[in-house]
């Protein structure tokens, strides 16, 4: 069972961030990584920074950077490879939705690459993320948020 929280080690989710960053393919989605690392909290002071927890051990995390006062971008969802298929993603996910209601998003939004993540793009257009527009294999994807 994973447990998520507000992010309480940035250390953890600087190297977690940083291992995703080196997923072959993905390299597109982190173009402003050395901003990002230089400061975690400030980067995400507007919308949240989560971690999963197996155990004592952070092995997934997720972000919201909010774009507008009601809108958001979905970022660093990432899940420790020897920690996939336990059913995390979903829990991560949900974790996302819930914080943006707190913060009051109406919509957040996700760019994925399918090619390079498609167990994930999948698990999005099942869990009701509608795909906007696909740029020469970048999809972005959003979800309306009650």
């Amino acid at each position: 069972m994973i447990e998520i929280r507000d992010c309480d080690n940035y250390e953890a989710a600087k190297e977690l961030i940083l291992e995703y960053s080196k997923i072959k393919g993905a390299e597109a989605c982190f173009v402003s990584l050395n901003k990002e690392l230089a400061d975690l909290e400030g980067f995400y002071k507007d919308g949240a920074l989560l971690l999963g927890y197996d155990g004592n051990k952070p092995v997934a995390t997720a972000a919201i950077k909010r774009t507008e006062a009601n809108k958001a971008e979905a970022k660093r969802l990432y899940i420790k490879p020897e920690y996939r298929g336990l059913g995390y993603a979903r829990p991560m996910i949900n974790a996302l939705i819930e914080k943006c209601r707190e913060l009051n998003i109406k919509q957040a939004r996700f760019t994925t690459k399918p090619e390079v993540m498609s167990v994930g793009y999948a698990l999005y257009k099942k869990m009701g993320f509608e795909e906007l527009k696909n740029d020469a294999g970048t999809v972005e994807m959003r979800i309306p948020i009650d």
